[in-house]
């Protein structure tokens, strides 16, 4: 393995890691979208802002080492993801400041009126952004980046691998929040709300497999490259996913939500990492490898030792922060009532 692929494998663990860590979160705000009126979804959005409060900004660092890892070791590759997908990209962007601003907000709001205006912004903004993510994901792999950034500013990412690809990645997020909000709930003694979480997220489970079986004809058909090598060398990791996303469904079923939360974190790993088999060694598929647009070997080298240092002073701080916020228990054993709900009684 050269160096330059050495520091993409790098880079692709913070992919994968931001789609675990965040993507739970933004699969929450399906969740939070579909929990009811104010009275009736208080206990789950009260959840929500239990489960998702500690963590929600520690988990978009994996973005930003992300785009700092593609900006510096592979700066042709970042302007032209940039130029041809700005549109996406900025959507996504707008989306991960909306979401977050409506989430602080919504819980200093005074009335009901307030929490469900700041609560729709979240829950619309947590849905939107997975989508838009997965755009550009589909775009690369399917070959419409161009290494001059003069792709089609619509149509290339307006196609049905884009498509695919941003529709699973909605359905994943909220598979893995369901997952882990009825482990919370569990955790809580809240039995009521993880029957309801559990039963989210059986179905959640079932609509994604249904998903991934209905996009292979348009994945064949807009991405043959990616579909060929899904079957080829990354078959291993697909089944693996596909195993573990049956697994966790079963332990679901058996009313095991702690292993089922460990086993569906594999299956959406290894349904990120076999998208990174199957599209090495390319970095812009058809387009250019990782070898040809890698930064200097100077800076390759630095990067190598950037993600050294981090990995012993980053990452423990960020274990620690996520076990922290899983071993802490929430007031009382109990889900709390809302502000704005609690206000509306007083009206």
């Amino acid at each position: 393995m050269t160096l330059a692929a050495v520091v993409a494998a790098i880079m692709f663990i913070g992919v994968i890691a931001y789609a675990v860590f965040a993507g739970a979160d933004f699969g929450c705000g399906v969740w939070d979208l579909t929990a009811g009126d104010a009275r009736k979804g208080a206990p789950m959005r009260s959840l929500i802002d239990e489960s998702i409060g500690p963590v929600w900004e520690a988990n978009h660092v994996w973005l930003i080492f992300v785009l700092v890892y593609l900006w510096t070791g592979f700066p042709q590759a970042f302007a032209a993801i940039c130029e041809t997908l700005f549109v996406p990209l900025t959507l996504a962007g707008f989306g991960v400041v909306l979401r977050g601003s409506a989430f602080a907000f919504r819980k200093l709001a005074p009335t009901v009126a307030k929490a469900r205006f700041f609560g729709a912004i979240f829950a619309m903004s947590s849905v939107l952004t997975p989508f838009f993510f997965g755009t550009v994901a589909g775009a690369v792999a399917s070959g419409r980046v161009p290494l001059d950034g003069s792709g089609d500013r619509l149509r290339s990412w307006a196609t049905q691998a884009s498509v695919v690809a941003g529709v699973l990645a909605v359905l994943t997020s909220a598979f893995l929040a369901a997952v882990f909000l009825t482990a919370e709930a569990a955790a809580q003694g809240a039995t009521e709300l993880a029957a309801a979480c559990r039963r989210g997220a059986l179905a959640a489970g079932a609509v994604t497999g249904v998903a991934a079986l209905a996009g292979i004809g348009p994945l064949r058909h807009d991405a043959p490259m990616l579909f060929d090598r899904l079957n080829g060398r990354a078959l291993p990791v697909v089944l693996l996913s596909g195993a573990a996303g049956a697994s966790s469904l079963w332990l679901l079923w058996i009313d095991r939500p702690r292993h089922a939360r460990v086993v569906a974190v594999i299956a959406v790993a290894a349904v990120v990492a076999g998208w990174g088999v199957a599209q090495y060694p390319w970095i812009l598929v058809d387009v250019a490898r990782i070898d040809e647009v890698a930064g200097a070997r100077p800076t390759l080298w630095s990067l190598v030792g950037v993600f050294g240092l981090a990995a012993v002073t980053v990452l423990p701080s960020l274990a620690y922060l996520y076990w922290f916020a899983q071993t802490v228990p929430a007031t009382e054993g109990s889900v709390r009532t809302p502000a704005g709900v609690e206000s509306s009684q007083d009206s």
